[in-house]
């Protein structure tokens, strides 16, 4: 019974230090959350303007294709680092086969480039 115990301790480990950094999250929210607020504080600093009218506002359609422009080659960075690093293994029909997939993502990219979806005028 003890073997079988023993097999879980990394579990159960692992499950502690999730718990301790959670907890220490939660607590640091409390600690460092705005208890005196001022204009200074509770400015905007994410999206790199002020807030303003409701969350339902139209956006302009260049946000939308700037981000599905960002999804695509992230997906391009997210499949390079797997093939590099088991390119061996993988051989010349992996390598022929990953730069088809390149030569169509850029192709893709001086398709979009060419009709001015990064240009912001």
């Amino acid at each position: 019974m003890e073997e079988l115990l023993s097999g879980y301790l990394p579990i159960v480990v692992f499950i502690g230090i999730c718990m301790a950094i959670g907890l220490a999250l939660m607590l640091s929210a409390f600690i460092i959350a705005i208890r005196r607020p001022d204009p200074e504080k509770v400015a905007a600093y994410e999206c790199g303007f002020d807030a303003f009218d409701d969350a339902r506002m139209r956006f302009d359609v260049r946000f939308y294709l700037v981000s599905l422009l960002f999804i695509i080659f992230d997906l391009e960075v997210a499949f390079l680092f797997p093939w590099a690093i088991s390119l061996r293994e993988v051989g010349v029909f992996g390598f022929w086969s990953m730069m088809m997939f390149l030569a169509i993502l850029t192709i893709g990219f001086i398709y979009e480039w060419r009709k001015g979806a990064l240009e912001w005028d």
